[in-house]
């Protein structure tokens, strides 16, 4: 065959390919104001850098299918988002509900197994129907499609993955959010391991798609989603702003940023949101906001385990994670969940080599039946166990109430590089009103109850801490954000570079 109708031929099978689903599929999206997988791609990679491969991928099962089946429903290549390599799997909806078959598994089993090796992100974008039928079915399809790559779910954190669920999201677009370091969800959206339909037939009742796998159920309940957005632009945009905080591989640090213009400006504006009445609750976002650099808090799981509140900033430019209590919301008592959004982050900074700031003002754990029935023991010393494997650098800051075990667990005592207090950090056992009624057995308005609380009272303070250098200063708030800066710059002096041992590499990414 001549050169040119060989050439010609290879661009006929490209066009093919390029085309996905079909123009009338692909104008239903646009009229619903969904991007189709090319338009996702284009949002999340730097303009120019996408490196497909795997374009002629097709079924590799039934001939029939081949036609119907270009890319064989996923885009997946290389790309570069801020200048950095990563690795993509993009979800062709239009192509047979972008169902998993052989062929486009070997493709993402490609995909992740080169960023594995080669050092860099991996990002799945989901939107899928689950495994591809008839292909699975019968011993040759489960032969051929399940259980050949042991590494699709091994997860041993040598490089972020991040993952999104968009719109229908069943079968691998829900496994892969819930072995991602960072997932995200698009309102309206629904995670879920199958199908409504699947679902009813099993159980025989008709199922609600939102209590199935709606975001509220995620943001709220399950805590398997780390963020919300409502449109796909703001889903690529969020993707790429993790991955702005994160190393390309366990075995480097995160990229230094320039420096938000105002950052450390009015830290005397902490002593604003600080009640002088320590019964008084605050908004500790508002705190984070004025110590961090400026507009740099990316929160995760702002709605799941309120309690508390963790997410990325910036210190100085230096990517950081940051772990506090939220007093609005139980007075800052860590429930079940709470502890479980608190050792996720932890995680993940622990394996990428980002230091840890916590703010604490805690009354302690969550008590009750309800606790114990959602085992709160069993997450209470998850967090512990979190907390004694952590080996990057971290600062417990004690902002105001730090008792018992939970002031332990939020990184008090030994448990950090260094502590400091505030003036109003109270610690303690246990909650001095707690205490005064079952040592005394008076509670509140009986005769002698304010005596006693006052004597248990009397050593709360942070001073005798202070003295036997169980924390390392006291410092005013305003003082804080200089003081952390300036420790974390001796601290990120290890032998190992900054790189952390990585402990908690292969702990589950949801449980």
């Amino acid at each position: 065959m001549p050169h040119d109708a060989m050439l010609a031929k290879l661009d006929e099978r490209r066009t093919r390919a390029q085309r996905m689903g079909g123009p009338d599929k692909l104008a239903k999206r646009t009229e619903r104001g969904q991007f189709n997988a090319q338009e996702r791609v284009d949002a999340l990679i730097d303009p120019g850098t996408f490196f497909e491969v795997g374009m002629l991928g097709a079924s590799g099962v039934f001939d029939a299918d081949v036609d119907a089946t270009p890319r064989d429903g996923k885009i997946t290549g290389f790309g570069k988002i801020e200048g950095r390599e990563v690795g993509v799997v993009v979800n062709d909806f239009t192509t047979k509900g972008a169902s998993t078959s052989a062929t486009n598994s070997k493709k993402m089993g490609y995909i992740r197994r080169t960023c594995t090796e080669r050092g860099m992100p991996f990002v799945h974008i989901g939107e899928s129907t689950g495994a591809r039928l008839p292909d699975a079915m019968g011993s040759k399809g489960m032969g051929t499609l399940l259980g050949n790559d042991t590494t699709q779910f091994k997860r041993m954190r040598e490089t972020p993955w991040v993952a999104a669920a968009l719109d229908t999201s069943f079968g691998s677009s829900a496994w892969l959010c819930c072995c991602a370091d960072f997932s995200v969800m698009k309102k309206g959206s629904i995670m879920s391991v199958s199908s409504p339909r699947l679902v009813s037939m099993a159980i025989g009742e008709k199922v609600d798609l939102e209590e199935l796998g709606g975001w509220r159920l995620h943001a709220e309940q399950t805590g398997l989603i780390d963020h919300f957005v409502d449109t796909d632009a703001e889903a690529m945009a969020a993707i790429r702003r993790f991955l702005s905080y994160m190393p390309s591989h366990s075995g480097e640090l995160a990229p230094v940023a320039p420096v938000s213009e105002g950052s450390g400006e009015g830290q005397d504006r902490i002593l604003d949101v600080l009640p002088e009445k320590r019964t008084q609750v605050y908004n500790m976002k508002k705190i984070i906001e004025v110590i961090f650099d400026r507009d740099s808090f990316f929160e995760i799981k702002a709605r799941f385990g309120k309690s508390a509140v963790v997410g990325l900033a910036r210190l100085n430019g230096q990517a950081v994670g940051v772990v506090a209590n939220n007093p609005q919301v139980g007075g800052g008592a860590l429930s079940a969940e709470a502890c479980r959004k608190i050792i996720d982050l932890t995680v993940l900074c622990d394996s990428f080599n980002l230091p840890i700031v916590r703010l604490v003002d805690t009354p302690g754990f969550v008590v009750g039946t309800e606790a114990e029935r959602r085992g709160a023991p069993g997450h209470i010393m998850n967090f512990m166990n979190a907390t004694c494997l952590t080996t990057v650098p971290s600062v417990t800051v004690l902002c105001r109430k730090a008792y018992g075990r939970a002031y332990v667990a939020m990184g008090g005592g030994a448990h950090n590089d260094a502590m400091i207090a505030w003036p109003s950090a109270e610690v303690s056992f246990m909650d001095p009103v707690f205490a005064t009624s079952i040592v005394h057995n008076l509670t509140a308005g009986q005769e002698g109850f304010e005596d006693a609380l006052a004597h248990i009272q009397k050593d709360l303070e942070i001073w005798d801490m202070a003295r036997i250098f169980s924390a390392q200063d006291v410092v005013k708030p305003q003082e804080t954000r200089a003081w952390i800066i300036r420790m974390l710059e001796i601290q990120r002096r290890r032998r190992s570079g900054g790189v952390g041992q990585h402990l908690m590499r292969t702990w589950p990414t949801s449980y």
